[in-house]
């Protein structure tokens, strides 16, 4: 989640978004204060139609246009009464200048242009029609405006001039992109323009077009011009993509006007010039997702380097203010930040616009635009202090005005001239009519004794009027001055009550100021004190947003590991099922074996008691065996573990078991603790290497292997077991050896429970003879053997008929 001052949705009216965002910025430009506005997002967001609008509804843009020309209308100087310099200062001409200046600019002949003008069209007109009528209350009447646009480019890192027109010259050649010269009529390239910094270390774009315009529609005009020049192109995320980023700076122009109300003050130190810069920044593009090539990849690489810049300069300034150093701000890797360095200084206030596309393929770049605007809010910068005053008595422009219009309206009344100096001369004239008329001074004849009195008696009367009206002057004189002693006298005593509410009100003021610089004081220990618990504030979110982090992950730990219990328990439980199965199928056949031994058993004891049957039924076909049985068996021979067969029987050749595996190369492995069987059939593998201990030499020269095992069955009898398996090699080099079969060796004594029960030896009865040579017989007829893939499993013993 992201918190912002305000958050507009998506159905949100251009006017409300002006009323909120960037009225505050154009009021702030009448009073004399710099402004920044730029909108911020990634590609396809909506910058470009919320800084410019549509047909029918004007964006921020004409909206802050018909602002200002509705509020400083009726107030606008003469065109050319201020004169911008090349180091970004203004001047102030007289009103002969400016007009010598307007018929020279008249008489200058218009440059022809390669391309013609732009014709205003359907779209253009109504975006510049807004119906709101929005103005700025509280204009300072007494002043005197005059609005300059301008309008450059930051494309690759290089600032352009949109309103720049270059004369056209048949005669020199024009180069294009590719060193090439071009056709006549082609496009010229523009010049790249260089950043300046003036007298008061603002930033400015030297050899820049600035327009001084009248109105809103001229102004537009000038903004759709340099528009259609803006370079721009298809790519896969936006149809009209903004390559670079374009800047639209508004300047206002104001002096005061004289003590009369007329005319301009000529006095530089009164001008006061701010600027509005409307800023449309390019949006952030990842190549991947756009398929950007060649120029189009370069502009992207370009783009975010600069946006990267500018993120880096906020970031900069947001440690420098909460951590109280003094880094160094990298606004020179950027023409971007480079030339609004001045606002992040404290030269303006600067607001920002963030352009939040809801498609779901931008949700990773819409949450790093989120972030970034986020933390922009935390960096403060200070505000310009407020322009010195003029010292003159506001409200002079409509005084004057007034006056005038009140003195013509009574001059026409009165049928009088309205120049004053016609006023003057037709008061001498009748005052010169009023004396009596001079008589003829022509004298005809010398003896004419009445020309001369006549003129002397009309001298006299008009001695005598004149005297009479130096009299009633005078009186009229001593009755003003009485008058004007009268108002000198009131005008002092209402002096003197002046100064004393002055005073009052001084002691007044004296103590709202120290009122004012106790509240001060306290307003900058609670702004330290704010400040102090913001940072602790931040501290903790930062705390709390690594401690949900690290919650999440933890949980998504848990969540892994419970994951992976439930698969251990559902392998485990497979584990458990196959190998209960197979315990299951392996003591079935255990059972089944166990119960074929046992038939086994007694199939031999059956066959023992049909041979015990025989001997009893026909007893003269054994007797002549009796004598030599009873002499064997009255030698005394020491019972051995297996006992052999009877001397009588005939002689049998030595057999030796042959390995069913002979033909390849063994190591026997017998350990010394193995014990001699003594039996007929005995193992017998050729080509052996007899070991008493395993060893990897030994394993490395053979690719079979036999370990003799031998341990005490049940019967107290010896049980060798032929343990057979293959040797493999290992990655590692080594030697390995998987068991494949396993072969048993078992002797069984048929009398050995007798034996064991009567050591002392006596005479037994005819048939024990006759049982004991049977079972000597079977015995030695009997061999166990397993085999390997055998159903039966081990244990499984393969009978020969007894002779």
């Amino acid at each position: 989640q992201y918190s912002f001052k305000e958050v507009f949705g998506t159905l949100v009216a251009q006017k409300q978004l002006f009323d909120v965002v960037a009225k505050p910025l154009v009021e702030d430009l009448i009073r004399g204060k710099n402004g920044l506005l730029f909108t911020y997002g990634v590609t396809g967001s909506g910058k470009t139609h919320t800084m410019t609008g549509s047909a029918g509804d004007g964006g921020l843009l004409p909206r802050c246009l018909d602002t200002i020309f509705n509020s400083i209308g009726p107030f606008q100087a003469k065109r050319f009464v201020f004169k911008l310099d090349d180091k970004n200062g203004v001047d102030i001409q007289c009103e002969v200048d400016a007009l010598l200046e307007r018929q020279r600019r008249d008489a200058m002949p218009t440059p022809k242009l390669p391309s013609g003008r732009h014709q205003m069209d359907p779209e253009f007109a109504d975006m510049i029609n807004v119906q709101d009528h929005c103005k700025v209350e509280e204009v300072d009447e007494d002043n005197v405006y005059s609005v300059f646009v301008s309008y450059i480019e930051i494309y690759n890192n290089y600032i352009y001039d949109l309103l720049e027109e270059t004369p056209f010259e048949p005669i020199k050649p024009k180069w294009n992109s590719c060193s090439t010269p071009v056709r006549t009529g082609d496009f010229i390239p523009p010049q790249s323009k260089l950043l300046r910094e003036d007298q008061n270390h603002n930033m400015y774009v030297t050899g820049c077009t600035e327009v001084e315009v009248k109105s809103t529609e001229e102004a537009f005009e000038v903004f759709w011009r340099g528009q259609k020049k803006r370079r721009i192109a298809n790519t896969q995320l936006n149809r009209e993509s903004s390559r670079s980023h374009s800047v639209f700076t508004i300047k206002l122009a104001q002096a005061p006007l004289d003590a009369d109300g007329d005319n301009v003050l000529q006095e530089k130190e009164q001008i006061t010039l701010s600027q509005l810069s409307l800023v449309d920044l390019a949006g952030s593009e990842r190549a991947n997702r756009s398929k950007a090539e060649g120029n189009r990849l370069r502009e992207a690489g370009n783009i975010n380097q600069s946006l990267m810049t500018l993120r880096t300069c906020i970031e900069v300034l947001r440690e420098n203010q909460m951590y109280g150093i003094n880094k160094m701000v990298p606004y020179r890797d950027s023409k971007l930040t480079h030339l609004f360095k001045n606002y992040f200084d404290g030269e303006g206030k600067v607001r920002m616009i963030v352009c939040v596309n809801p498609k779901a393929e931008d949700y990773e770049e819409s949450l790093q635009v989120m972030r970034f605007a986020e933390m922009t809010q935390e960096v403060e910068v200070a505000r310009p202090v407020d322009r010195p005053l003029c010292g003159l008595t506001p409200g002079r422009r409509f005084r004057n005005q007034a006056f005038r219009d009140e003195l013509s309206r009574k001059l026409e009344m009165r049928g009088g001239p309205v120049n004053g100096e016609t006023e003057e001369q037709s008061a001498s004239d009748a005052l010169l009519h009023s004396f009596p008329p001079l008589p003829s001074c022509e004298l005809l004849d010398v003896n004419d004794d009445q020309t001369i009195p006549k003129l002397i008696e009309v001298l006299e009367q008009r001695q005598r009027l004149r005297r009479a009206m130096q009299d009633e002057f005078s009186k009229n004189v001593l009755a003003f001055r009485t008058m004007l002693q009268e108002l000198d006298s009131s005008v002092a005593s209402k002096d003197n009550y002046v100064q004393g509410k002055l005073s009052e009100k001084d002691r007044t003021i004296t103590g709202q100021k120290v009122e004012l610089e106790r509240l001060e004081k306290k307003i900058k220990t609670l702004e330290y004190k704010i400040e102090i618990l913001e940072k602790t504030a931040t501290i903790y979110e930062e705390d709390k947003r690594n401690l949900q982090q690290e919650l999440e992950s933890q949980s998504q730990k848990l969540q892994r590991q419970a994951s992976d219990k439930r698969r251990l328990e559902a392998r485990l439980q497979g584990m458990v099922a196959e190998t209960t199965m197979k315990w299951e199928r392996e003591c079935e056949r255990r059972v089944a074996a166990k119960q074929l031994e046992m038939q086994n058993k007694l199939w031999v004891k059956d066959e023992k008691l049909k041979q015990l049957k025989a001997i009893v039924t026909d007893p003269k076909a054994q007797k002549p065996e009796r004598p030599s049985r009873e002499r064997d068996r009255e030698k005394p021979a020491q019972r051995a573990l297996s006992p052999p067969p009877a001397p009588a029987a005939p002689p049998v050749r030595l057999r030796h078991r042959r390995s069913r595996s002979a033909g390849e190369r063994w190591v026997d492995h017998k350990p010394p603790s193995s014990l001699p069987t003594e039996t007929v059939m005995q193992p017998h593998v050729p080509h052996a290497i007899t070991v008493a201990a395993a060893s990897e030499k030994a394993l490395a020269k053979c690719d079979k292997y036999m370990l003799t095992h031998q341990e005490l069955a049940s019967d107290g009898e010896i049980e060798t077991k032929l343990i057979k398996g293959d040797v493999f090699k290992t990655r590692g080099g080594g030697q390995a050896v998987q068991f494949t079969d396993i072969e048993t060796l078992k002797q069984e004594s048929p009398t050995g429970r007798k034996r064991r029960s009567s050591p002392s030896r006596a005479d037994p009865p005819e048939d024990a003879a006759d049982s004991e040579w049977t079972d000597v017989e079977t015995r030695c007829s009997v061999a166990v053997e397993m085999r390997a893939g055998s159903a039966l499993g081990p244990g499984y013993q393969h009978h020969a008929q007894p002779k």
